[in-house]
């Protein structure tokens, strides 16, 4: 079976692991700040603050933007739920703004129309590795004097008109062990801004810039030395895996010729790093999985429910009608993209693809 993720681990994560655990430093220290140096050297920032996960990298930006109980941010219903519990940890609430059918992000023109008095920031997602519309989202929140907090779990290395997801705001990253880079598990917040920068820092270790001195409420959302050296070591095969990733796409484009299933649109002033590759199904998607799955492709979907209509979310009164992410959400399958891929394996997920039958049937009766 053709997996739908793979971590890539070679040599050069194994030797950096050893390296730290033989030289006795195993919690936040310096493989820590290499780590948020580069990264923060990758996207054009100033600052990178290493953390436990995206989700922590979500939360403490949210915090060191002053976003608390009352709040409101505005972010996308069809994301990781992530996106949207970051929000509630802080006791704001968010506000669920529809997709743009084409890319899946955030649908700039419907943005304003869900500011009110309570809005302190925008969320937008880069989903899939695809940037949202960020020049048009930063001049909607500049005008209302809105934070930018980009989730950008999925688009390191990724690029809106030339320039790298986590730099327009205040950007979050996953590494998760399925992100394109990852270290088993941890995040990063990107900035330009040093008040931001110290704030998150300050937050992320109890509250204390010196060491059993506590200035306020804090958390344990350290990243360790161990970790650090993994992501490191992944950091400097970034730019080889994102241009895989790039032509396993752009083959699927090419050779994918089946008339019951659309291909990712890829906006013409991004680089898109394919996190995923996902097709929209005409007919019955859990049909179209199981036979991929008998040819020997894996497929997952994401994501089966939008947040708004999750029963979380539901239990707290959100009655939203989102129509575009509705609709996706029920069409969207993934194809295996990441960088493992062999050309005979992309050669077998084509084939696959195209010998479909259910999408055909579907538009027969349409």
């Amino acid at each position: 079976m053709i997996s739908i993720a793979r971590p890539l681990i070679g040599p050069e994560e194994e030797e950096a692991v050893l390296a730290v655990l033989r030289s006795g430093m195993l919690a936040q220290g310096p493989q820590v700040a290499r780590f948020e140096e580069e990264f923060a050297r990758v996207c054009g920032v100033r600052h990178a603050v290493a953390v436990t996960s995206g989700t922590t990298a979500l939360f403490l930006a949210l915090l060191a933007h002053g976003v608390g109980a009352g709040d409101e941010v505005i972010t996308s219903p069809f994301s990781f739920i992530a996106t949207a519990n970051s929000i509630l940890m802080t006791g704001a609430r968010p506000v669920f703004v529809d997709i743009d059918e084409r890319d899946f992000n955030l649908d700039a023109d419907l943005i304003e129309a869900a500011i009110t008095p309570r809005t302190r920031a925008i969320m937008p997602v880069h989903l899939y590795g695809q940037p949202a519309e960020m020049e048009r989202i930063c001049a909607i929140a500049e005008r209302h004097g809105l934070a930018v907090i980009e989730d950008a779990a999925q688009a390191v290395g990724a690029t809106y008109r030339g320039r790298p997801t986590g730099s327009f705001g205040t950007g979050c990253f996953s590494l998760y062990a399925t992100k394109n880079i990852m270290s088993g598990e941890g995040g990063m917040v990107t900035t330009d801004d040093p008040q931001i920068a110290d704030r998150l820092r300050l937050l992320r270790s109890h509250g204390s810039r010196v060491r059993y001195y506590h200035d306020e409420l804090g958390y344990n959302f350290r990243l360790t030395d161990l970790q650090a050296a993994i992501g490191l070591a992944q950091l400097g095969k970034l730019e080889r895996f994102s241009q895989a990733r790039i032509a396993n796409a752009a083959y699927f484009e090419q050779h994918i010729s089946h008339p019951g299933v659309t291909k990712p649109y890829v906006r013409s002033d991004v680089r898109h790093v394919f996190h995923q590759y996902t097709l929209r199904i005409a007919g019955d998607r859990d049909e179209v999985a199981r036979q991929l799955g008998e040819a020997g492709v894996g497929t997952a979907v994401f994501y089966p429910v939008p947040i708004h209509q999750q029963k979380q979310f539901r239990d707290l009164g959100y009655s939203d009608q989102l129509p575009v992410s509705e609709q996706v959400s029920r069409e969207v399958l993934a194809l295996p993209v990441h960088p493992a891929l062999s050309d005979e394996e992309r050669a077998q997920i084509v084939v696959a693809v195209n010998a479909i039958q259910v999408a055909e049937r579907a538009l027969a009766r349409a």
